[in-house]
């Protein structure tokens, strides 16, 4: 078991396959500052925007209200990726508000869309509270590719900025260079990473949470392996993990989050589906969102499975991984 520790970040420390920078928003004198979290997030959904847009570009312009415009707003937001039923959901909330208001100009719609639209994806803003234990253990899961490893780095930069010890623990045996990745990150964000040349990822959580304990850290942040739903084996090793955290902490994992990302669009909701069956999700994380037009598969998640959005990722910075915002998301996303 190796416990690996850097004072001073190295210029290489960075992840090769997912660099980030660690600029903060505030910039010397003469030198632009970077935009607003409200200004990234209206670009990050730039694509879905668009995509929602040019299909209702159309809708909100006027006209009367009648089956043929509910048609072509059934489209739009099943192009934008929110599934079947949230889709039904959302046009059944917006025909019984055009009859209860008496609405009749299609331009009145917009403002009952986003109205339904907030209503149904407000309970995925929980911001996550880790004030209650410590250590606080948070344990990721994630198919790979999803941006588990980068969004470890950034969730330790985010409890950091709080005022808050982290240490990581590199859970991931199974990836070739998962652990080199996130000791990068360690050394980024000048915090212990617990790992071992291959070997088992529940002796290395186990192994993590103890010297958390002894050291008096505030949060453990838990890599597991990335695997496919479909990967029965690897789901049980994952459920082991899981039973292991408890034997070192019982109360523990506190927080069980699962990293998603945005460009699968409604193939997120079986891989919320397993993986909440598998180990009893209490949190999401989306990445991603500034790359893809999917960004509507929040509405899906909200339908089918309401487990909290605890973050979402617009951009590879550091700090680019921010709290889940319903009302952010819906002004971004139609403004």
């Amino acid at each position: 078991m190796f416990s690996f520790f850097k004072k001073k970040p190295q210029d290489d420390a960075a992840p090769v396959s997912e660099p980030v920078s660690s600029a903060p928003d505030a910039s010397p004198a003469g030198i632009a500052q970077r935009p607003a979290w409200t200004e990234r997030l209206k670009a990050g959904l730039a694509k879905t925007r668009d995509r929602l847009g040019k299909q209702m570009a159309g809708l909100f312009g006027g006209g009367k209200i009648d089956d043929e415009l509910y048609d072509e707003l059934e489209a739009a937001l099943l192009t934008a990726d929110m599934g079947v039923d949230a889709t039904q959901h959302l046009l059944a909330v917006v025909r019984e508000r055009v009859s209860l208001r008496g609405l009749k100009d299609a331009s009145e719609l917009k403002q009952a869309l986003k109205d339904a639209l907030t209503e149904l994806i407000l309970p995925l803003e929980v911001p996550l509270d880790v004030s209650g234990h410590t250590p606080y253990v948070i344990m990721l899961a994630g198919v790979n590719g999803a941006g588990k490893t980068t969004s470890i780095g950034k969730l330790a930069k985010y409890f950091q900025q709080q005022g808050k010890s982290v240490l990581l623990a590199a859970g991931d045996t199974f990836r070739a260079a998962a652990r080199e990745q996130l000791v990068a990150w360690g050394e980024r964000n000048d915090v212990t990473v617990i790992a071992q040349q291959g070997g088992d990822a529940a002796a290395v959580c186990f192994d993590a949470i103890n010297a958390a304990r002894a050291r008096g850290i505030d949060v453990v942040l838990a890599d597991t392996a990335g695997r496919l739903p479909t990967q029965l084996h690897l789901m049980e090793e994952i459920r082991k993990v899981k039973r292991v955290i408890q034997k070192a902490l019982p109360e523990a994992p506190h927080e069980i989050i699962l990293v998603l990302d945005a460009n699968i669009g409604q193939n997120a909701i079986s891989q919320v589906k397993v993986f909440d069956d598998a180990l009893g999700l209490t949190g999401l994380i989306l990445t991603k969102l500034d790359g893809t037009a999917k960004g509507g598969v929040i509405a899906a998640i909200a339908k089918q499975r309401p487990i909290p959005l605890r973050f979402i990722g617009v951009g590879e910075s550091i700090d680019d991984l921010r709290p889940f915002s319903a009302r952010d998301y819906i002004d971004a996303l139609f403004d």
